[in-house]
């Protein structure tokens, strides 16, 4: 007799409909079995403590910068990032008003504010703007509550069934999130590979040109670097930096050993496929 393989057990930033919920959906599928956390610290705790196999959660957004408390927490957890997802973010006015005359507080996430921020002020000038924990939480207020919006995704709107007001209310065409897929165990080479580093430099003149320098020479491509407060001591910083290449590829390799001459710590925080964009105009 067979043996019926394990569900895959996702834990990602609820709750249920947020955009996190919707690329770990769109990325595994319904075979996989989606566990909602309340902040991207359970996400990690999920993975860590074994009660998840993969955690999702946002890093980035195009157009309005780092999600800093990931980038803090890829630091105080000893998981590795094994991939990653790019979804395009469709913001939609949800309401159960009739029209934008009767709308006087409007909800979201506060990283969805700076998304939409022009379309709010040219039509909702006089609206008060709340802050929630998820878009999800802003469309299940407005569900309740008269003379309100939320701004979110068309899966929030599907699951509490509340109208879509205005669709496309966000500022830039293009408008992309990137979300970080981590696990115990790293990732495979796939030839086609990005690895994610956090260094923390000396406190000299030139650290970090001599940190940078290997890369160059070995004509490896740094598709990012990102700085954070080290949170040791006022203005010490750390950086986060994105490669071309697996950690298990000879010459990544022996350049990341060159680099680590020069910092006073580095720790790779995984190798992974790179990440496309899904689900084009589908939400």
């Amino acid at each position: 007799m067979s043996r019926v393989p394990e569900q895959r057990r996702i834990a990602y930033l609820g709750p249920e409909a947020t955009f996190t919920h919707q690329a770990a959906r769109q990325t595994y599928g319904r075979g996989a079995r989606y566990l909602a956390a309340e902040t991207i610290g359970d996400v990690f705790n999920m993975v860590g403590q074994g009660y998840a196999d993969l955690g999702v959660a946002p890093v980035e957004n195009s157009n309005e910068g780092v999600v800093t408390s990931t980038l803090d927490l890829l630091m105080d957890f000893d998981q590795q990032i094994v991939g990653e997802i790019i979804l395009p973010i469709r913001l939609l006015l949800i309401s159960r008003e009739s029209s934008l005359d009767s709308v006087r507080t409007v909800y979201s996430h506060p990283h969805v504010w700076g998304q939409c921020r022009k379309w709010l002020e040219t039509n909702l000038s006089e609206a008060k703007l709340k802050d929630t924990s998820s878009t999800a939480q802003a469309v299940a207020l407005v569900a309740e509550l008269k003379g309100t919006a939320a701004v979110g995704g068309e899966l929030t709107a599907e699951l509490y069934d509340v109208p879509v007001l205005v669709k496309d209310i966000g500022d830039w065409k293009e408008n992309l999130t990137r979300f970080l897929i981590f696990s115990r165990h790293p990732a495979k080479p796939t030839g086609d590979d990005k690895t994610s580093l956090v260094l923390s430099i000396k406190d000299r003149v030139g650290a970090l040109y001599e940190i940078l320098r290997p890369f160059g020479d070995s004509g490896i491509n740094l598709t990012k670097i990102e700085s954070r407060p080290s949170r040791r001591k006022a203005w010490d910083y750390i950086f986060f930096v994105d490669v071309e290449g697996h950690r298990d590829e000879p010459e990544l390799k022996n350049t990341l050993k060159s680099v680590r001459e020069y910092c006073e710590d580095m720790r790779i925080l995984g190798s992974y496929p790179k990440g496309a964009v899904i689900g084009g105009d589908t939400q």
